[in-house]
């Protein structure tokens, strides 16, 4: 499959190609389905690192179509890792859903990267859902030492299932049910996030939202809260339709 004029693009900015293969997959839940691959030797080549992702092609309709997506439990040594899906109407779930051992898969690697806070905050604050699931499992995988305060969004009640690796010595978890296209994860996190923030300059924010709720709370905490821009790390992860 060709990859159409995006590919062009990625090729011109270095994304380098590989093809996946299909070893296994599960349901986690009834909403979210975990694949797993060998990696067509692109660990060895890259290294991994926390919050590491990827551009899957899929086939809609005969055209090319590009998702990114997280790593799972990657392992160099073995050249393996898995992806996450949460399940919704689309190409890529529909294609997840029937993924079996021996399917492949096409892939670009291209734009990600990660730098750890420095210094190290006495508190790192999360805002994510179910799509950024394995970036947030990463995150607290690569800073252990780190408490943590989470916000996480669910739209189904399976969603309260999923496996967030929490420390409960170290994490607070609190699970915000998705209301008016995520304004209600806003106001809660605007209505507790201040009253957590000892230093707002040592702070630091990680937000993984569609992409609406992800701009509201950045814009959030750049002017409301005076949050500095390397403090603050936001992606949107979808868009809300």
């Amino acid at each position: 499959m060709g990859h159409g004029w995006e590919g062009v693009v990625l090729k011109m900015m270095r994304g380098k190609d590989f093809e996946f293969t299909v070893t296994g997959a599960e349901d986690v839940t009834d909403h979210f389905r975990r694949v797993h691959f060998t990696d067509g030797g692109m660990l060895a080549l890259t290294g991994v690192h926390p919050t590491m992702w990827v551009r899957i092609w899929f086939d809609n309709g005969g055209k090319p179509h590009q998702r990114a997506y997280t790593l799972a439990d990657a392992n160099p040594a073995v050249g393996t890792f898995s992806l996450e899906f949460a399940l919704h109407e689309g190409c890529a779930s529909d294609w997840a859903r029937t993924a079996r051992p021996g399917d492949t898969i096409e892939a670009t690697l291209q734009g990600t990267g990660f730098t750890a806070p420095d210094p190290l905050p006495p508190r790192l604050f999360a805002i994510c859902d179910p799509a950024s699931l394995p970036a947030i499992n990463s995150l607290l995988d690569a800073l252990p030492q780190v408490p943590a305060t989470i916000w996480f969004e669910t739209t189904h009640d399976s969603d309260k299932d999923l496996p967030l690796r929490l420390d409960p010595a170290h994490h607070d978890i609190r699970l915000i049910p998705r209301r008016d296209a995520g304004a209600h994860l806003v106001d809660e996190v605007k209505a507790a996030l201040p009253g957590l923030l000892d230093d707002a300059a040592g702070a630091y924010v990680w937000i993984a939202c569609d992409t609406t709720t992800t701009r509201a709370l950045t814009t959030y905490l750049r002017k409301e809260l005076g949050l500095a821009k390397d403090r603050v790390n936001a992606l949107g992860y979808w868009r809300a339709t």
